[in-house]
């Protein structure tokens, strides 16, 4: 049978860390899963920093009963790539990669997904018993809305610091990410500005990231604009307000780090009712079921515009409790 006719027990959209948990969790539970991805396997992780290391250490990253076998307490981006792809191969989950989902609709008794494939390949229609969103947010950064934005030398993703190597970089935002990128080009040997709308750093940097960031700004080994407002980007220059007053600064590249947003629009293209503010849909708090019956919600995109709650060692518990539910309602 081909795979576009079969019905699935469940079908998950997205194939991040919490996406592999719920589909390896139902092939434990004698389930058939898939795993359907706007891009490739695990694309998020994909898009971190070259040389990450994760702040989670490796037993809290373990899912589906496969263990994280490494001799560092803390994985990185690498270890973490194989850790999750030997996880679809040891349960054997199909994958369905470049199939960006665009709704789910019940039919009778099953959901017909509606995915369009990459480049105009056309739109396929998967079919499946229940349905479970597990897209995360780091597919969607903040934009600052302002011209310019959209220019190549503007970046949403920093990989490393290496073509950067004598330029001067700007980094807008002083959460985490930026914080981190900021001091990871300065150790690189690039002028490093902070632009910041607030008058310091985030009170959410890590605390072991604050002391060193904070002593880099007061030394001038990084410059720091704070209570500044970006009001355009061109040809290389960043025009800048301060304290109602219009500034330029010219620099050769700039990394937008002002956070991510989950994408509450597939979310209500299935019918689910989603808090127009804070982009928060409504679920239950232990079986992760939407309003809409047989449809559940997992990971990050749980937490609609607040990003810092959900991670991956505190989502890997929705994939058994969703599943414990998928399970029941089908077999019992």
């Amino acid at each position: 049978m081909e795979m576009k006719e079969m019905i699935w027990d469940v079908l998950v959209v997205g194939s991040g860390p919490t996406g592999i948990a719920v589909g390896a969790e139902s092939r434990r539970a004698g389930l058939s899963a898939v795993l359907v991805d706007a891009g490739p396997l695990t694309a998020n992780l994909l898009g971190f920093p070259t040389y990450m290391r994760f702040f989670t250490t490796r037993d809290r990253m373990e899912i589906a009963g496969v263990p994280f076998s490494i001799p560092e307490d803390k994985a990185n981006r690498r270890q973490a790539l194989a850790y999750y792809q030997a996880v679809v191969g040891h349960h054997q989950l199909p994958v369905q990669t470049y199939q960006r989902v665009v709704g789910a609709e019940w039919r009778d008794d099953h959901f017909e997904v509606r995915a369009l494939g990459d480049a105009g390949s056309g739109e396929t229609v998967h079919r499946a018993k229940r349905v479970v969103v597990a897209t995360g947010y780091f597919g969607h950064p903040r934009r600052l809305g302002v011209p310019g934005e959209e220019q190549d030398w503007v970046r949403v993703r920093y990989r490393e610091p290496y073509e950067h190597c004598g330029e001067r970089v700007a980094i807008v935002g002083a959460g985490n990410s930026a914080c981190e990128v900021a001091l990871d080009l300065w150790r690189a040997g690039v002028d490093v500005t902070l632009i910041h709308r607030r008058a310091s750093v985030k009170p959410t940097v890590k605390y072991w990231v604050r002391p060193d960031i904070e002593n880099r700004i007061a030394e001038g080994s990084i410059r720091a604009l704070f209570e500044t407002t970006v009001r355009s980007f061109h040809e290389g220059t960043i025009t800048l307000e301060r304290g109602g007053a219009r500034e330029s600064i010219e620099v050769d590249a700039v990394y937008t780090l002002i956070g991510y947003t989950t994408d509450a629009a597939l979310l209500r293209a299935c019918g689910v009712r989603v808090d127009a503010d804070e982009l928060i849909p409504e679920f239950d708090d232990v079986t992760g079921e939407t309003n809409i019956p047989g449809l559940y919600v997992a990971g990050a995109v749980r937490s609609g515009v607040h990003t810092n709650r959900i991670f991956i060692d505190n989502s890997r518990d929705h994939a058994s409790a969703i599943v414990a539910d998928i399970a029941a309602t089908l077999t019992g």
